[in-house]
């Protein structure tokens, strides 16, 4: 089934209850902006669902591509205990109505509910974070992400001041607690001298922990400097040239 947003409304608004199911579904954005595409749970959902979880299957967002099209957020979960099966979350790099200023989109997915389990997690090319977890509890069975292509310099793509770009997967300086495995994060930058300083970015806390993460550029454009934190090689310009990985972190 296939939503657009119209209007710079969200698409679909699930509220905080139990046993949700949603599978099968695309929500494109409209050209007007829209604070959210999928939003599961409304913004300060407290409730447990851990008996009768919401569950999201193969469920897709597209920023631009087929259109004009823009959106802050593409799924934000406020609910806890959600489960997904996988979601491609994609700002267009290709197609219809695609440009820097043009399919503007900061962050794929926003996880502000606790206990939050992702199997296949893919999401590429948004402006800021790729992935903002905000709460406890957070897991992720695989990982795939592009970086946007399209920064058109380094000057405009900082999260802070000395930081080059928006580490692709972000968990928020409170999150006390989160596991991840398998990821891999790619950068394909058009402009020349476009770099990232690393592309996952967490709290150095013993119960934040990531297994098994590679990083790869594609083109002789700038590169990542770091795998997670201050971890792991830089990606050298090429083709597949090297691939850094970290098995283990902390």
């Amino acid at each position: 089934m296939y939503w657009i947003s119209p209007f710079g409304a969200i698409a679909m608004s699930v509220a905080d209850v139990d046993g949700v199911k949603l599978a099968g579904l695309l929500f494109d954005a409209g050209a007007t902006n829209s604070p959210v595409l999928l939003q599961v749970g409304p913004t300060g959902a407290t409730a447990a669902h851990a008996a009768n979880p919401t569950s999201i299957h193969d469920v897709f967002a597209r920023v631009g591509g087929a259109g004009a099209g823009k959106a802050t957020v593409a799924v934000q979960i406020n609910s806890s205990n959600v489960i997904v099966d996988h979601t491609w979350l994609w700002r267009a790099d290709h197609g219809s109505g695609v440009g820097w200023d043009v399919n503007t989109a900061a962050n794929g997915l926003v996880v502000n509910g606790a206990n939050v389990t992702i199997y296949g997690l893919f999401v590429e090319h948004y402006q800021q974070f790729q992935v903002l977890w905000n709460a406890n509890g957070g897991r992720v069975f695989f990982y795939q992400s592009e970086i946007p292509y399209d920064p058109p310099n380094q000057n405009v793509w900082r999260s802070a001041s000395g930081v080059n770009g928006w580490a692709s997967y972000k968990v928020a300086d409170s999150v006390t607690n989160h596991e991840a495995w398998g990821l891999g994060i790619y950068s394909v930058f058009t402009n020349a001298n476009i770099f990232l300083s690393r592309s996952v970015e967490v709290p150095s806390n013993a119960n934040v922990r990531f297994h098994h993460l590679t990083t790869v550029n594609l083109t002789a454009n700038g590169g990542i400097s770091r795998v997670i934190n201050n971890t792991g090689d830089a990606t050298a310009p090429g083709i597949a040239v090297n691939t850094p990985r970290v098995t283990d972190f902390p």
